[in-house]
């Protein structure tokens, strides 16, 4: 009896092609799941540019901050500083410290256009993809090859299309843009101990909003813990350098850096039930802690939003110390006074959501790890569902809608009174057609303050931000046809006046050095609605 011997050499050769091949596949799956999320997400954010859906605030504002920063200035926007009174010099670094944005300006050298910024915030939310599924194989390290694919296409799929960052594409651009793949390049560096990577991504997370150092000094306090009985003292070192930096910088941002671009210390102090600024709120809260209680609790959507946060997460993220990060974002919602805060119809849980899904992954894989095989995959698979059908309801459902990429008679009437408007002229517009003037003119938003601008656009017969009642719109063109201005289109209850006398309407008035701004009031019947906010 003989026996024949495989040669090493071939054996090797087979080994290396199945890995290459294994290899193709995930870049290929990778890359799949990145345009998916890419295209479901810009699909959104062109929804609502095409049904007029998108308003000067914030798209229109953003809009004009990174066109300042593409012309090599300052991000300054009319539609913000005119209409809430920030004196002249005032940049949108003194409204919000989020100086990243700049990274944003070469895109404007490709297409001067505001659908550029829903092309970025679309390519960073892909960007995040290949991060899922890093954190993903590393949290599966010691699962068999079969079940790490399934986990990694799951995790990135669940992250891609979560209903938060569907959410946020249909509300047009936000800072939050970068903060989802900031945080998940955070994590990931940090689990694959690149200290340096991490420490890129934490600065330039404080870059991103004033607010997110607090949650970049939670991770290192996180990291600290994690390190505590390790040998590796430059994790140590940046863990304590995060606690400390993180917080640093969110007080230096917001004590000098926002008012030396021209904001006001406090202007989005939303915390009236603590105390009238943070020093008085800190005492009132040492002095009786019970006040956080019933501030967290003074809104039944305040408890709501928390409790939907849990639930289309299967509560995974809560097994994870990842998801304390997650603690400064949400005390600064369910704290607010402001009721737009408690909506899940805005931004805001797009911050959440990279860390959410960091810790889920994390809960899994120590599950996973201690042999508990039945219980990660009954909780992944909930978890998955769960979050993939509130994104169907919240997201995906949208697009397959075909009114819903038609613009109402209303607004599709101020699409067609905007193009009488010549380029160059200086234009106060209603917020819905703000965006589509960004780019030609120069726009500020029609708020009933008389302007004196050549051209105002705006609805009449139906309230629009930043109106508080029904009839303002309507007494506003009044004044302005008795006081110089020639009407050039009235269709669908939508207004196009052009200025052709020279004396001035009663009341006009630009912000000047001494402005003082004030902070927009909410009408009692908005962004009270759970969803719809």
């Amino acid at each position: 009896m003989t026996t024949t011997s495989v040669p090493q050499t071939a054996t090797a050769s087979g080994t290396a092609a199945r890995t290459a091949s294994v290899s193709r596949t995930t870049r290929l799956r990778t890359v799949l799941l990145m345009l998916l999320t890419f295209a479901v997400c810009l699909a959104l954010g062109l929804q609502q540019w095409t049904s007029l859906q998108l308003g000067g605030f914030d798209l229109g504002i953003f809009d004009q901050g990174v066109r300042g920063y593409a012309h090599f200035g300052l991000p300054v926007s009319t539609l913000k500083s005119v209409h809430h009174e920030f004196p002249p010099g005032f940049s949108l670094l003194g409204d919000h410290f989020s100086p990243v944005l700049a990274l944003l300006a070469p895109l404007y050298w490709l297409w001067d256009d505001p659908r550029m910024l829903l092309v970025g915030q679309a390519a960073l939310y892909a960007a995040g993809v290949p991060l899922v599924r890093r954190i993903a194989t590393r949290a599966f390290a010691g699962a068999d090859q079969r079940v790490r694919t399934r986990v990694r296409d799951v995790a990135a799929l669940v992250y891609g299309l979560g209903w938060p960052l569907l959410i946020s594409s249909r509300g047009g651009f936000h800072e939050v843009g970068f903060a989802v793949p900031l945080f998940l390049l955070l994590f990931e560096r940090a689990g694959a101990r690149r200290w340096g990577g991490a420490a890129v991504a934490a600065l330039l997370l404080c870059a991103t909003k004033e607010d997110v150092g607090l949650a970049v000094g939670v991770f290192g306090a996180v990291l600290l813990w994690r390190e505590r009985g390790g040998a590796d003292r430059r994790g140590k070192v940046l863990g304590w350098v995060l606690l400390l930096g993180g917080p640093l910088a969110s007080a230096v941002e917001i004590a000098r850096l926002i008012p030396a671009m021209g904001g006001v210390p406090g202007y989005y102090w939303n915390y009236s039930q603590l105390g009238a600024d943070g020093g008085e709120a800190l005492r009132h809260v040492l002095g009786n802690p019970w006040l956080l209680v019933e501030s967290a609790f003074s809104s039944p959507l305040k408890p709501m939003l928390l409790g939907w946060l849990v639930l289309t997460t299967a509560a995974l993220p809560l097994r994870s110390a990842t998801a304390f990060v997650a603690l400064p974002l949400l005390a600064e919602r369910v704290l607010s006074d402001n009721p737009n805060h408690w909506s899940i119809a805005r931004h805001y849980d797009a911050f959440l959501w990279p860390i959410l899904v960091t810790a889920a992954i994390e809960a899994l894989g120590v599950l996973w790890a201690s042999g508990r095989h039945r219980q990660a995959r009954r909780l992944g698979t909930a978890a998955a569902a769960l979050s993939l059908a509130a994104a169907t309801g919240l997201g995906l459902y949208h697009l397959a809608v075909p009114y819903e990429w038609e613009p109402k008679a209303p607004t599709a009437a101020l699409a067609r009174a905007a193009k009488l408007i010549p380029d160059g002229a200086t234009v106060e517009a209603d917020n819905q057609i703000a965006p589509r003037l960004t780019n030609r003119t120069q726009v500020m938003l029609a708020d009933g303050t008389p302007r004196g601008q050549e051209y105002v656009i705006l609805r009449y017969t139906q309230r629009a931000f930043p109106f508080q009642r029904d009839p303002e719109q309507a007494e506003y063109r009044a004044l302005l046809l008795a006081h110089g201005y020639q009407e050039l289109f009235d269709q669908d209850g939508v207004t196009l006046l052009h200025r052709t006398g020279t004396d001035p309407v009663p009341g006009t008035h630009l912000p000047g050095p001494g402005s003082t701004p004030y902070v927009e009031v909410i009408p009692p019947d908005v962004g009270h609605n759970f969803f719809l906010g």
